[in-house]
């Protein structure tokens, strides 16, 4: 990693898509064809290869999977950062294999602004959308150059939710007393145990509609093919609807464009992972499981006080 430091330790890994599916049509090659046909691939595997050098394109692909906090942007945003310093602009492109519901405002703004980063450099952005890309997914979506979504996936929702419960009625049964002392009109404009004034809860509503306001701009300034006021109103969108609304520019799965990629492109896929503890490396799988197992658990954790949280606004669709 770069710039900044991650918990735990992490490395960089960069797969050759090319070679690897080159050595799987080989393997299969040499079970299923004759020599000669096996000769006939080895050629054509050969060709293409002068294809790619002669063109000398690349194209780099990387994975975001969003949750609640987009916290995968730890990861992209060094790869972004990697990309920009040995990838060349004007010729090289860019994938993005985007899966996210949306989450909290400050987290998918921050990954939105790392993909400006690509577009801003003169990078040809496409995301793919295999899933989901929902409020601050499509947020994130909406930079691309172009949009490819397969036919079932869910697009658009581009709007803002808070969820605030109050637990004030309750603590006055018990005879319980909440003061919250703050400095300035509306430093705390709704809580979960104070009793709302209808000033608190106005002043609530107003920065949801800003937030909202921020949000369709910034979708009308990367799409601006799209009506805006008439997609911005929460709905979500499926294939030919995304289409016709011009959500999306193609219907198609990630992996029929990256193999229409494969001829004339060397397609590199770049991925952040953590290194192996020595409990993995031994092979015992009970620190595997404890390492996987503690940190999906801390997440739904966090994810359980988001919802909870009285004042954050979430570009999310709670329906996913």
């Amino acid at each position: 990693m770069l710039f900044h430091l991650p918990k735990l330790p992490a490395e960089l890994r960069v797969s050759h898509l090319n070679a690897r599916i080159n050595e799987q049509r080989k393997r299969i090659a040499q079970t299923t064809a004759s020599k000669f046909e096996l000769l006939q691939l080895s050629q054509q595997i050969a060709k293409e290869g002068r294809i790619r050098r002669k063109n000398n394109q690349k194209v780099y692909i990387l994975d975001f999977k969003g949750d609640v906090q987009a916290s995968a942007v730890e990861n992209i945003r060094e790869e972004i950062t990697l990309i920009l310093a040995t990838a060349k602009a004007g010729r090289d492109r860019v994938v993005v294999r985007l899966e996210s519901p949306g989450g909290m405002v400050h987290g998918y703004g921050l990954a939105a602004a790392q993909l400006v980063r690509l577009r801003d450099a003169g990078f040809h952005l496409t995301i793919c959308v295999d899933k989901v890309a929902a409020s601050g997914g499509y947020m994130m979506a909406c930079i691309a150059s172009e949009i490819i979504s397969a036919p079932f996936a869910i697009l658009g929702s581009i709007g803002v939710v808070a969820q605030v419960p109050n637990f004030n009625r309750l603590l006055k049964q018990h005879n319980v007393d909440f003061e919250l002392y703050t400095a300035g009109e509306f430093k705390r404009t709704v809580t979960m145990f104070g009793e709302n004034t209808p000033e608190g809860k106005a002043k609530f509503e107003e920065e949801l509609q800003q937030t909202h306001v921020l949000f369709k701009h910034f979708v009308e300034k990367y799409r601006p093919q799209l009506n805006v006021e008439k997609v911005a109103t929460g709905e979500h969108w499926y294939g030919q609807d995304a289409i016709d609304l011009n959500l999306v520019d193609q219907l198609k799965t990630s992996d029929e464009y990256l193999l229409s990629l494969l001829p004339q492109h060397d397609v590199y896929v770049i991925e952040t992972r953590r290194k192996p503890t020595l409990g993995e490396k031994l092979g015992l799988q009970a620190a595997q499981m404890a390492d996987a197992f503690i940190p999906a658990v801390v997440n739904k954790l966090v994810s359980e006080v988001v919802k909870l949280n009285s004042a954050t606004p979430l570009f999310k669709d709670s329906r996913f």
